[in-house]
Parts: structure tokens; C-alpha cells; sequence
């Protein structure tokens, strides 16, 4: 019986090179609370994201807590429904209220457009996402925070690694909170950061990621223990060894895949690197819309039939489920872009050591199901910048 093909799997070098981290953390005796691993690791990843500071985190999800609280901000979010339950979660978790934007058509991140129109005397941050790694327009939505005195904040989970003209676009807003969960391009088994632009921004968060403490006797705000353990951080030191090399590989798959739909459906859309960024090719996105004869979730169920587990990034909208429904800007009509996308979205497998023949398997599986979808109605492939 053929092993399950994951929508990803995580990055594990060798074993044998993981035992030597793990022998000096029993010599040494700190297991947590910013040892060495922790330390060194911050660095070596504000080196090699080209970013000034990363604190580390033992999830995203705490690093998006921590990253409102850092910004003291109140009121109103405006954000995006088109994104993992984590973004808009942190927002009631901190008794914030989310306000949903709709999404541009060709990148799937929030609209600029749709963002001026949502602004009350309550609101007090924009939460955008960078959705599969492609830049939301930074610029546009920097100009609309200026004008009205708004916090930035990205949920960057998707975007290790990921330049913008030859920068990183941690750089942008006020923080960039990443992820380092198991399925990301960049993995510390679970694990998260926030990248911050000054050693003042920093060493608050350091407080709130560890209860608030100053030094033994001194608590400096009500934080939380979100610290990243030495475990995690060795993890990460021994990834970023082989983390150019995964994304090298992952370049090839995805650029394969290219290769293969153009082949054998040049119908399906899907989202072209754009010339300025220098991608992760951490998903590999594709619209079905499908007909009265299929779905999407035809061609989903067919995969899983076959060990294949594509996954419906995003479905359904964060907006639909129980907690937010009720929001007036949750409303279907409010967000069409969105609510269309993610009845036809669907993530393909793509991680290093996917071999060709599985692709070609995935590609002829998806075939299967569209050729008995007599007169199938797709729209134009997705071009993103041009």
C-alpha cells in the first residue's frame, strides 16, 4: 500500500545531525527561557531574512496574540476572511473585533480598494495577510494606515523567505508575525516569530512572550509564556543548513507542475510567480469552478480515494464559521471575491522529495475527473504583476 501524499510535509534533515544539538542541551542543562539555541537562532534568522530583530515564538498563533498586545491595539481589525482561523481568532482572544475586507481576484490578499470604506473612529489596525507567500500591496495599504493613524500588522505565516524589488517583506508594517509550524517551508516542529524594527519594539514583546518579567522580582506588563523552547530552536538552527536547498527543490516541483497542467489542462488557473519577488513556492494553489457535471470537491474527494490529501486553503471563509457569521461585514454579499474563491480553491502537494511520477499520478487523478465534466467553464489562468 502506497504511503498518504500530504497537501506539504516538513523539512527533516538528517537524524544523525539533530543528536549532537540534542547531547549539548542535556550537558548544558537549559531546556527554555532564551538559552543558547534560542539566542543564536533569533540571530542566524535575522541574518538570513535580512530583517533587525525576530523574537522567537513556541507558536504563530501566541506571536499574533503577542503582536497586538505589543501595539496596545483596541477596537476594530480590519482584515481578511480568506485565511487560517489563527488571524482572526487572535483578534477576539485580545477582545478585538474583526472587520472583513474582501480580496483582490488575482492575488487572494486583501483588497486595498476595500479598505478606506471600512474605517469607523473605532478601528485602529489593518491585519492583512499575505496569502501563499505573494505580497499583499504594502504600499497602498501603508498610504491608507498614514492617512488615518492605523497600526500595520501582516500575518506573514506564509512568507519565510519571500523578497519584494530584493527586500524582505517582513520589513513591512509595524510587525510581520511568521510561522514555524510543521507544515511551513521553515519548520521548528511548532513555532512562530515576530519581526520587529527597533530594540525598544523588541524588548517589549520579550516581556509579554515571558509573563512580563524584567528580572526575577520585576513584572513589567500581564504577558503571557509563549517563549520558544531550546528543543525548537535547534530544530530551527539545523533546518536553516538545508532550508536554500528545500527551496530550490521546491522551485522545481512547482515549476513542474506548470509543466504538467499546461500539458494536460491548460483550463485549470493558477498563480504565476511574480517578477519582482523571489518566491518560497510554499503552495501550489489551483481554481476549479467546475460545472453541473463536477466540482471542486469532486476532484478533492477523488485525490483522497487515491492517498492524495490536497487541501481547501481557504475553505470555508473564516467568516461562515459560528463566532463571526453574525457580523454585518461576514456576509456573503460583502465579500464575493472571497466567498467565490474559496468554492474553487485547491492546494496540490508541493514539498521537497515529491517525486515527479506523483505529480504526473495528481495531474492525471484531477483529468480523470474533469473529462467527465462534459463542457467544463474555467476562468483565464491567473497572471499576478503581469
Amino acid at each position: 500500500m502506497k504511503p498518504p501524499v500530504y497537501v506539504t510535509s516538513p523539512l527533516l534533515p538528517p537524524l544523525e545531525e539533530f543528536i549532537p544539538y540534542l547531547e549539548e542541551l542535556w550537558q548544558n542543562k537549559i531546556l527554555t527561557n532564551s538559552g543558547k539555541f534560542h539566542q543564536q537562532l533569533e540571530k542566524e534568522l535575522a541574518d538570513y531574512l535580512g530583517v533587525k530583530h525576530v523574537c522567537l515564538f513556541s507558536n504563530g498563533t501566541l506571536a499574533l496574540l503577542t503582536a497586538l498586545q505589543t501595539l496596545r491595539i483596541t477596537g476594530e481589525v480590519i482584515t481578511t476572511a480568506y485565511s487560517f482561523v489563527a488571524t482572526s481568532h487572535s483578534l477576539l482572544w485580545n477582545g478585538l473585533t474583526p472587520v472583513f475586507a474582501d480580496i483582490d481576484p488575482v492575488t487572494f490578499n486583501i483588497d486595498p480598494s476595500k479598505i478606506e470604506e471600512l474605517i469607523t473612529p473605532r478601528t485602529s489596525a489593518i491585519l492583512p495577510v499575505h496569502c501563499y507567500g505573494t505580497p499583499a500591496d504594502s504600499a497602498r495599504i501603508q498610504k491608507i494606515a498614514d492617512t488615518y493613524g492605523l497600526k500595520v500588522i501582516y500575518d506573514a505565516a506564509h512568507c519565510f523567505g519571500v523578497k519584494e524589488n530584493g527586500t524582505s517583506i517582513l520589513n513591512y508594517g509595524d510587525l510581520s508575525v511568521l510561522s514555524f509550524h510543521a507544515t511551513k517551508v521553515f519548520n521548528t516542529f511548532e513555532g512562530g516569530a515576530i519581526i520587529c524594527h527597533d530594540a525598544k519594539t523588541k524588548q517589549r514583546i520579550d516581556y509579554l512572550k515571558n509573563f512580563g518579567f524584567a528580572d526575577e522580582t520585576v513584572v513589567m506588563a500581564p504577558g503571557i509564556n509563549a517563549k520558544m523552547n531550546e528543543v525548537q530552536a535547534a530544530m530551527g538552527l539545523l533546518q536553516l543548513k538545508y532550508i536554500d536547498s528545500a527551496l530550490a527543490e521546491r522551485a522545481e516541483i512547482y515549476n513542474n507542475y506548470i509543466a504538467l497542467l499546461t500539458a494536460s489542462l491548460p483550463e485549470l488557473s493558477f498563480i504565476k510567480q511574480p517578477e519582482n519577488v523571489t518566491w518560497n513556492y510554499a503552495y501550489f494553489p489551483v481554481l476549479i469552478h467546475g460545472n453541473d457535471s463536477f466540482t471542486r470537491d469532486d476532484v478533492y474527494n477523488a485525490l483522497r480515494e487515491n492517498g492524495i490529501y490536497a487541501r481547501r486553503y481557504f475553505y470555508p471563509l473564516i467568516s461562515e464559521f459560528p463566532m463571526y457569521r453574525h457580523m454585518e461585514t461576514a456576509k456573503p454579499e460583502h465579500l464575493p471575491v472571497a466567498w467565490d474563491v474559496s468554492r474553487a480553491i485547491l492546494c496540490l502537494p508541493i514539498y521537497p522529495g515529491l517525486a515527479l511520477a506523483e505529480q504526473q499520478n495528481i495531474i492525471d487523478i484531477i483529468a480523470q475527473v474533469v473529462a467527465r465534466g462534459e463542457q467544463a467553464s474555467f476562468p483565464a489562468p491567473l497572471v499576478v504583476n503581469g
